[in-house]
């Protein structure tokens, strides 16, 4: 499933290709409105395949608008509103649409707005299902029968990593370093740009969700734990330059999950099971990941969700760390930052702290 995301503008699609038939169904007024935004010079995310359209997601910002409900109505304040989040059938079940609601996600935590919301039919379940993992609930309902799904940065619910997204829990102790080759690193993290990259050294299909998966072989336990945020370490395999100042920190994440697949040469879980848990998340087909576990003395799972990256001109590389104390001489997943560490990291990394870590 080669293709990815990009901004489009609305009249450089057709209204008439059969991706948007079911929007068409479900609101007669959507073509008028499709020609009127067109005319405007707006602008969506467009997920683009082989295939055709995959996702099309129209979002805006809303500063002095009510939402009316049935029985009550919700007061206006800064909201970020999915006008149109739309996926083909094709993709169903799969992570196209954790993609593109991730990438809305982050695009709401830029703006600061205080509130994101989306309307769906309660037919569309698998979209339903999706707001829900991310920390959206039922706000109500409108008067045509749509639900209101709406998420507030006031109110965050850190149970877990996805329903927090894209907000980091700031109850967390401890950070680490995740070593990433950069060859896997640029196909696994399409969005922590470098330059003078190639983004597709390595032809395999990714699905575009925002889960990660690392597979690794640990000669000891890795020390990390789930909830706990990750700094992701770019390693330059190359030979040109010094690897010093090419080797760094691009991303962070939060780990989600870790399975111990085998240690000490000793299986934990089947191939089977190992397999149903990483699904299409890693960027190694099913035979490497085959041989990993039939080879490897030690296999360990690291499953997170990819909540940000510092882009190009931030990165912070290895000379940078090693100056501030923040590198030793051990290898760096070894290594255990404290709270203050992690966020003098993210701030080196011009981003936005107090936008990223809240209460």
């Amino acid at each position: 499933m080669p293709g990815k995301f990009n901004f489009r503008k609305f009249a450089d699609l057709d209204i008439m290709d059969p991706f948007f038939n079911s929007l068409k169904a479900d609101y007669p007024e959507f073509p008028e409105w499709y020609r009127r935004k067109a005319d405007e010079g707006a602008t969506a995310l467009v997920f683009c395949d082989e295939d055709g359209l995959g996702a099309f997601v129209y979002y805006k910002s809303e500063h002095n608008e009510s939402i009316g409900l049935v029985g009550c109505t919700l007061p206006p304040v800064s909201r970020m509103k999915i006008g149109t989040l739309k996926l083909a059938d094709r993709y169903r079940g799969q992570r196209i649409g954790e993609g593109a609601l991730g990438l809305a996600l982050w695009q709401w935590r830029r703006t600061r707005e205080s509130e994101i919301y989306v309307t769906v039919f309660e037919k569309y379940d698998f979209l339903i299902t999706l707001l829900e993992r991310f920390g959206f609930y039922l706000a109500g309902h409108k008067e045509n029968g749509e639900c209101v799904y709406l998420k507030t940065r006031h109110v965050v619910d850190y149970s877990d990593p996805y329903k927090s997204f894209p907000f980091i829990n700031p109850a967390f102790q401890s950070s680490g370093y995740l070593v990433v080759n950069d060859v896997y690193h640029d196909t696994l993290f399409p969005y922590s740009e470098l330059k003078n990259t190639l983004q597709e050294q390595v032809s395999l299909s990714v699905a575009n969700g925002f889960t990660k998966i690392y597979i690794g072989s640990p000669t000891s336990a890795l020390p990390y734990k789930a909830g706990e945020p990750l700094l992701v370490y770019r390693r330059y395999t190359g030979t040109a330059g010094q690897k010093g100042y090419k080797s760094c920190i691009t991303s962070y994440c939060v780990v989600t999950d870790i399975i111990v697949a085998k240690e000490n040469g000793s299986y934990r879980i089947t191939f089977d099971d190992l397999i149903n848990r990483i699904r299409n998340k890693s960027v190694f087909d099913e035979q490497d990941i085959r041989a990993k576990y039939d080879n490897e003395r030690n296999l360990t799972v690291i499953e997170m969700l990819y909540y940000g990256y510092f882009g190009e001109g931030n990165n912070v590389n290895w000379v940078w760390l090693k100056n501030n104390g923040l590198m030793g001489e051990q290898y760096p997943t070894s290594i255990r930052l404290s709270k203050d560490q992690f966020i003098q990291i993210l701030t080196e990394g011009n981003v936005d702290v107090q936008n990223v870590i809240i209460n």
